[in-house]
């Protein structure tokens, strides 16, 4: 064995091996760092268990839960600006913003075109009501009322799904706010608008159903409306409060039925009402944790994107201002909240960033939401 008195007259040789071993080590380490990372099944773009909603600053993740609407037909600057800056996952349009064919596209283009954060770069959700007989955003297709599809069957329903697809999608509109899955009841302000497929669970099944899966099968989501039911209620919710005192065997028996059939087939958007059940919760539903959490994903398995009915009905401005109710909304669960103002989405996303900074919100559930929503707009293409 040398001593370090011994080694001090071989400066050279000792360098010379030193470099080899660290050479040697160097090479050995390559594979094994390569190893490690695939062992845990990473591509070494984002650390293991991490998700798209975890790569996000706290203003882009409450964007992520905002759906905003606004008046006239052009696209007001400060709705740009949130857009820019990643405070909207997407926008309403209504018929006022779409005067025509030719203005619609150039303005949802015009929307899509906006630059955003990096993480955000996919397609808005672009999201109208396009229902059929009373309630349309855009001429054309569907060319019937729910309840004249539910009369005519399902293979009408399904071909009017195919239709209304290509409709929407000519213009860029990629979420259709449809179908009502409502079962009707007499005295029913759904049923007197014409907007149920049927009375009977098995009739909206079998007609709106295939409707939905027809346009999502051509590349626009539906949207089953309005969770756990309406068909109940003797007012529309945007224009008076609504209780409904059904008991939950019998909303479950009846009203959730094809809410259960929209998850077996995988149905991408479910809107949850802002009528009061009051077996459930004495909140409207989009407020209530029991029925946006407990009923639509615990007892349904419902996996996709849940969205609020507007925030500025009646229904719900008896609970409080756009902040409070956004707050409240976010809380139960529901993924989106919409608003058919800009200004009262932006008030809700102040309150919602504050509310997640100071930990008084869920973040790991509000990251869940997130990535749902981020798992929705990616299905859409790179933006």
């Amino acid at each position: 064995m040398h001593t370090i008195a011994s080694l001090r007259g071989k400066p050279s040789r000792l360098t010379f091996w030193r470099r080899r071993a660290v050479a040697a080590l160097c090479v050995a380490a390559v594979p094994v760092a390569l190893w490690i990372a695939l062992a845990d099944g990473s591509d070494g773009s984002r650390p293991s268990g991490a998700t798209a909603a975890s790569e996000l600053s706290v203003r882009e993740l409450v964007g992520e839960r905002l759906i905003a609407g606004f008046p006239g037909t052009g696209v007001p600057a400060k709705l740009e600006d949130m857009v820019r800056t990643g405070e909207l996952a997407g926008v309403i349009l209504f018929s006022e913003n779409l005067p025509s064919r030719v203005h619609a596209r150039r303005l949802i283009r015009h929307l899509q075109r906006i630059k955003r954060p990096p993480g955000l770069r996919d397609p808005l959700l672009i999201m109208a009501d396009q229902e059929g007989g009373l309630v349309k955003r855009l001429p054309g297709p569907p060319s019937a009322s729910a309840e004249e599809m539910g009369r005519r069957g399902t293979r009408y329903s399904r071909r009017q799904g195919r239709k209304t697809a290509a409709n929407l999608k000519d213009v860029g509109i990629n979420v259709d706010l449809a179908p009502v899955l409502d079962v009707a009841r007499a005295g029913s302000a759904i049923r007197a608008q014409h907007r149920s497929f049927g009375a009977r669970p098995h009739r909206v099944i079998e007609t709106a159903i295939p409707f939905a899966t027809a346009m999502e099968r051509r590349g626009v989501s539906a949207t089953g409306k309005h969770f756990p039911g309406l068909g109940a209620a003797a007012e529309d919710t945007d224009v008076a409060v609504q209780r409904i005192g059904l008991s939950k065997s019998k909303l479950r028996r009846v009203d959730e039925r094809p809410y259960e059939a929209l998850v077996a087939h995988h149905g991408d958007l479910v809107m949850i009402s802002t009528a009061i059940y009051t077996r459930f919760s004495s909140k409207p539903a989009a407020f209530s944790k029991a029925i946006a959490i407990g009923e639509l994903r615990h007892r349904l398995g419902f996996a996709g994107v849940s969205i609020s009915d507007a925030l500025e009905t009646t229904s719900a401005r008896d609970f409080g201002g756009p902040a409070r109710v956004g707050v409240a909304t976010a809380r139960a669960g529901t993924d989106l909240l919409l608003y058919t103002n800009y200004r009262s989405a932006a008030d809700t996303g102040r309150a919602l960033r504050q509310k997640l900074r100071s930990g008084r919100l869920d973040e790991p559930r509000f990251r869940e939401s997130v990535d749902r929503v981020l798992g929705l707009r990616a299905r859409f293409g790179a933006g």
